[in-house]
């Protein structure tokens, strides 16, 4: 009886302490973000003198530039880092004052200053959008090609595309670099395109290989049987079925294009700025303007957070299809 009762209790349980260790770590994790996150809503003159615990708690001494006291909580850090606004009052004051600053129109044109948030954004969708979509694209035919494929040298290619994964792209940047300025590339988002297209191949035809190789052969043979090519078994097979190796790819690749720094600095520069170029031109040499770098580090997280919840479902699928043997 003591054996069937522990069997439907559903064994042993988790002891208390490591509840209160993981709780712990929760906070020490958290704790950082939740503060940044807070203090992205509040006005600088609150930030200047108060922590951002004491958020609550009113302050009649902090007044504003014109004597007004200073709103607890406000959403001015996020429009003057859209806006690309660095005076030393807001994007708003300025523009009720009637004297915006140099290259302000106080319109929706702002939004598109190169010193904002807003240009980096657009810049940044611009990069990722085609660099997600062109390595996935080109990994899933491949993919399909090493599973169901019978070619000479198959193995023999798909173990050198795994090898390519422990190539480190830095070594890479400078003569890749001297092509583009050769071929007219450098400072294009073409470049930026191809090389993420480039470097994340060897891993997307790695894990989609490995998730199709898994598929029910007799699936496939049905199909052929039955006047199917290997076109049609792709499209109407092959493509849902990968779906959650597909969303799961997308994700990884989508942060990591979003995320990145070191490749958009070097081929784009400053001409074109992305998110996280221009967020670490937020804080001045000086170290003034570190109010604006809280919410341009929120708008930064925002889609790639939305991206991840939204094809969540498929991250722990996808993540274990580069375990398949296929």
């Amino acid at each position: 009886m003591k054996k069937a009762r522990k069997i439907t209790d559903g064994g042993p349980r988790t002891p208390l302490r490591t509840h209160i260790l993981i709780i712990i770590i929760l906070v020490i994790w958290l704790l950082p973000t939740i503060g940044l996150f807070v203090t992205s809503f509040r006005p600088i003159q609150r930030i200047n003198t108060s922590g951002w615990w004491t958020v609550f708690s009113p302050d009649p001494e902090v007044k504003q530039a014109d004597g007004s006291p200073a709103a607890t909580l406000t959403l001015d850090n996020y429009i003057d880092s859209l806006m690309g606004y660095r005076g030393t009052k807001t994007y708003r004051a300025e523009c009720a004052s009637g004297s915006p600053g140099i290259g302000l129109t106080c319109t929706a044109r702002d939004l598109l200053n190169p010193r904002g948030m807003g240009i980096a954004f657009v810049n940044t969708l611009l990069v990722t959008i085609p660099a997600v979509i062109l390595p996935i694209l080109i990994a899933a035919f491949a993919a399909y090609a090493f599973s169901w494929l019978d070619f000479k040298g198959r193995y023999f290619l798909f173990a050198l595309l795994v090898g390519l994964q422990v190539v480190p792209l830095q070594m890479t940047l400078v003569p890749i670099l001297k092509i583009y300025a050769q071929l007219g590339l450098a400072g294009t988002f073409w470049g930026v395109w191809l090389f993420h297209t480039g470097f994340g191949l060897p891993y997307a035809i790695y894990l989609l290989r490995n998730f199709m190789g898994g598929l029910p052969r007799d699936l496939f043979e049905s199909a052929y049987l039955d006047g199917a090519d290997h076109w049609t078994a792709f499209r109407r097979l092959v493509l849902p079925l990968t779906m959650p190796a597909i969303a799961s790819l997308a994700i990884f690749q989508f942060l990591w294009v979003w995320n990145d720094l070191l490749v958009a600095l070097v081929f784009l520069g400053g001409a074109k700025p992305v998110l996280t170029y221009q967020i670490s031109n937020m804080v001045t040499s000086m170290g003034a303007g570190w109010h604006l770098l809280t919410a341009a580090a929120f708008i930064s997280m925002l889609l790639p957070m939305i991206v991840f919840f939204a094809l969540q479902r498929y991250f722990v699928r996808g993540m274990m299809a580069g375990a398949v043997k296929g």
